[in-house]
């Protein structure tokens, strides 16, 4: 049995048909370019003259010059009662310039005779002349049949009868689509194995859609059956709940499967694929995604975090390494000294855990997180409190008081800050307005010190989250004030806690300066 697969990303179609997703014509070709160097086999662009968006898309794309990937242009069979070299839909397709088009036709029953309302045999016939006609025209035809698994399920004869008709029109590749998404394993394996021993398994692939949280686990079912073309959709972007997602698919295929395709060779690059798609969908990253998210390999319990870092695969299913990611260890009340002498390693920072001043560390740390403090996104605050622990800090300023001053003038609100801190045995105050008081603060803190270290003007505010903490005792809960800055060098996440919202958010800007100070 071959092991190759053919990779099949319908981002650009299935994908975007997802709430909140949307790409621009740039994006989209971009992305194809991103998924040609990665390596996948066919790239699905969406459908031709459907909208400007994609008009314009297709014109642009056969310019690109891809180095494996073929572009697809998605439609579906000719109209019950016409001929394909009329139907406008075909004509469409053909227009768009594209080596390869994907055609969906019906396969249920139900979906023949209540929503095209024609007959059976219609719809044979619309199958087997608009892939006949697309392969005359010199394209290759991937046929796409919509709810087969529903429809074997309602009359297996006739849903085969279906893929039959395709592939006398000369299709390449048989796709079984779950439309609904609501297969179970075991029965979509079984159909996938009666189609594979029907049709060759050359000829059979797999379209997944994640309405029972089973996209992954279908896909990779139906590649055990035999299927060779699994299609799928990047961070598993698509309607509803989603499609396959590839960066699952992938990986699993590749290192626990022993199947190989064109894009195998390229696995390590699939964390930065995920992330570039987020990027251009300006969506945040999954950080629980499997495989590419940024906790898929962090550790968090002391026994966990030691164990890891004695054995790796002790605590990992797979190198990291191998799909892009890395190694991460979260400091908490877990942890203990090997917890915290890796996580300083990380950070840069070799720590003895046998230094005296490790059982202060721990200590403290364990009093910080009961009292709310969280460091898992927050590695610049650890990393002063290692240092002040360790005695190893430097005083860059000493804050005297701020103050801060809401006020609303009719339609307009403001905050002004004042900030008095001493700064090389000189005191300085600043006053800065904002629109908010986290801003104004910000400002102010800046005003003051970057006449004298003038490295603080490449810095920037990125992210600012609160969390309110037990929030039983309404006004008076504690809050919980996560803050994350860059420099055109790095990005640094700090952490403040307090009953009062402005407190924890000064304890969060005054510790993201010092680590920049800290820094150089």
């Amino acid at each position: 049995m071959s092991t190759a697969v053919k990779i099949y990303d319908t981002t650009l179609r299935d994908g975007t048909q997802g709430e909140g997703i949307s790409f621009s014509v740039t994006d989209k070709l971009l992305i194809a370019e991103r998924l040609d160097n990665f390596g996948v086999d066919y790239i699905e662009g969406g459908f031709p003259g459907s909208n400007p968006r994609d008009i314009t898309f297709f014109q642009e794309a056969k310019k690109l010059n891809l180095k494996h990937a073929r572009l697809a242009a998605f439609g579906s069979t000719r109209r019950a009662g016409a001929k394909s070299d009329e139907d406008p839909q075909l004509r469409t397709l053909l227009d768009s310039g594209m080596p390869v088009m994907t055609i969906v036709g019906k396969t249920w029953t139900l979906h023949v005779t209540e929503i095209l309302r024609t007959t059976r045999e219609e719809n044979l016939a619309m199958i087997e002349d608009s892939t006949r006609y697309l392969v005359a025209q010199g394209r290759e035809v991937i046929y796409d049949a919509e709810h087969f698994f529903d429809g074997y399920k309602a009359d297996p004869d006739y849903a085969l009868r279906t893929l039959s008709a395709a592939l006398r029109g000369g299709a390449t590749n048989l796709t079984l689509c779950d439309t609904n998404g609501g297969t179970l394993v075991d029965d979509f394996k079984d159909i996938v194995t009666r189609a594979v021993k029907e049709f060759g398994a050359e000829k059979v692939g797999v379209h997944c859609h994640n309405d029972s949280g089973l996209g992954v686990a279908l896909s990779l079912a139906g590649i055990a059956a035999g299927a060779t073309l699994v299609q799928g959709t990047i961070n598993g972007y698509g309607e509803r709940v989603g499609n396959a997602n590839m960066t699952t698919v992938l990986p699993n295929l590749f290192l626990k499967m022993g199947r190989t395709a064109n894009c195998a060779a390229n696995l390590a690059q699939i964390r930065d694929l995920s992330l570039f798609f987020d990027e251009l969908a300006n969506l945040r990253p999954n950080t629980k995604a499997p495989f590419v998210g940024q906790s898929a390999f962090a550790h968090k319990g002391g026994l966990h975090a030691n164990a890891a870092q004695k054995v790796a695969r002790s605590y990992e299913h797979i190198n990291p390494a191998l799909v892009g990611n890395r190694t991460r260890v979260l400091v908490s009340d877990m942890a203990g000294r090997s917890s915290l002498t890796l996580k300083a390693k990380e950070l840069g920072i070799e720590l003895d855990e046998k230094r005296p001043e490790m059982k202060g560390l721990i200590e403290e740390l364990k009093a910080r997180e009961f009292r709310g403090y969280e460091y898992e996104a927050a590695d610049a605050s650890f990393r002063l409190l290692v240092a002040r622990a360790l005695g190893e800090t430097k005083t860059f300023f000493e804050v005297e008081n701020y103050r801060v001053i809401i006020e609303r003038h009719g339609g307009q609100l403001w905050a002004e800050a004042t900030v008095k801190l001493r700064v090389n045995g000189t005191w300085v105050h600043t006053v800065a307005e904002e629109a908010g008081p986290v801003g104004a603060l910000d400002k102010a803190l800046r005003l003051a010190l970057e006449k004298t270290y003038p490295q603080l003007s490449d810095m920037k505010l990125r992210d600012y989250k609160v969390r309110i903490l037990e929030g039983n005792r309404g006004a008076g809960s504690r809050t919980r004030v996560l803050i994350e800055s860059a420099d055109s060098h790095r990005i640094w996440g700090t952490v403040g806690v307090s009953e009062n919202i402005i407190d924890a958010s000064w304890e969060a800007l005054r510790e993201s300066v010092e680590f920049k100070l800290s820094m150089g």
